[in-house]
């Protein structure tokens, strides 16, 4: 009975604050059901870029091994600056066309942001070919640990200990499924923490970038691009000679190259697209997660459709991946919630406690 007493007070006590907030307020309400509109709104275009990004993704890695391993077209870096050139140019027709409006954004800034960025491409390029391929893919797994430290030191961002186990189990999962060997050597060494500096630092700005100067996705890729291509399309035949012995300038271009080279591109603005837009809608870490799931899809896709060799421990490190991306997302979405919560905390609530404590 004195619990029931208590209840009816506590709702009596509730329905109270309310009208003195509504009364107080009375556009909150409608403030409200906007802002849960604007929030169902943001992720569901978060989902749209997280899935442009796999696909997109998924489909440029079927296309270029398709020219590389079997068309016989090697020069990796070079093509990357043809696909940024590329994005480039269409961003530019969708800007002609009045798709998006430019925002400038400070020279220098853009400049640097744009030649860390192809710097750390022609790194990671760099990288593979003076390491074994289990060493890069340490070096891949790498980038999160490393993102992680530097948004704490740096940027005071606090990562909760639900989250870091679940990278932990995600980072677990991919080195069982995808690294064979560790051969270390100096040169490789140097270039891969070279490349995990740069590629943290440019992912980082990406995000930073896009929320401090408040400028979309489209705007940034669209000032950087330029700067992005000239650095790697000068360097790339330099590069792509050292890796593999052959000149991009004497390569035989038949029509099959041709076309793969065409498909690359036009599916490169997407990636490049995608890439821009998941980092500033989520995080340089949330990226890297999404990057590790294309990883286990490629895999699965080279097992399925290729005939790739595949064993016990690729199915186990594949399965651990997955639960470890469960995991994050699941952490992530709570996370995000109690930080909405409290950032956007009723009146009632604020009245309540001083009220009727």
């Amino acid at each position: 009975m004195g619990s029931g007493n208590k209840r009816a007070t506590g709702n009596a006590n509730y329905r109270l604050a309310r009208s003195v907030v509504q009364f107080l307020d009375p556009g909150r309400q409608a403030e409200k059901h906007q802002l849960v509109k604007m929030s169902a709104g943001f992720q569901l275009g978060v989902i749209g870029s997280l899935a442009l990004s796999v696909a997109s993704s998924v489909a440029i890695v079927i296309c270029n091994k398709a020219l590389i391993s079997t068309l016989g077209f090697p020069f990796a870096t070079t093509l990357t600056s043809w696909h940024l050139m590329v994005t480039f140019c269409t961003l530019h027709v969708a800007h002609r066309l009045h798709f998006f409006e430019p925002k400038a954004i400070d020279g220098q800034t853009v400049i640097l942001f744009g030649l860390l960025n192809g710097t750390s491409i022609g790194l990671l390029n760099l990288s593979l070919g003076f390491n074994s391929i289990g060493f890069y893919q340490m070096t891949k797994l790498a980038i999160i640990p490393f993102t992680v430290l530097l948004e704490t030191i740096f940027l005071n961002k606090r990562f909760s200990e639900s989250i870091k186990l679940s990278l932990l189990v995600l980072l677990l999962g991919v080195g069982i499924a995808s690294i064979t060997d560790l051969k270390l050597n100096m040169l490789g060494s140097i270039l891969s923490g070279l490349a995990i500096a740069t590629t943290c630092v440019g992912q980082i700005l990406t995000n930073t970038i896009q929320k401090r100067l408040k400028v979309s996705s489209t705007q940034l890729l669209y000032q950087s691009a330029p700067y992005q291509a000239g650095i790697l399309f000068a360097t790339g035949p330099f590069v792509d000679q050292l890796l593999t012995d052959r000149s991009v300038f004497a390569h035989k271009y038949s029509a099959p190259v041709l076309g793969f080279i065409v498909l690359s591109c036009l599916i490169a603005v997407s990636v490049n697209f995608s890439t821009f837009l998941v980092i500033g809608t989520t995080s340089p870490v949330t990226y890297q997660v999404l990057g590790h799931l294309k990883t286990c899809l490629v895999l699965s896709f080279g097992y399925t459709l290729l005939h790739d060799p595949f064993t016990l421990r690729n199915i186990l490190g594949i399965l651990i991946a997955i639960f470890g991306m469960a995991l994050y997302s699941y952490f992530s979405v709570r996370e995000g919630k109690k930080k909405s919560a409290n950032d956007a905390l009723p009146v009632s609530q604020v009245l309540l406690f001083p009220i009727f404590e």
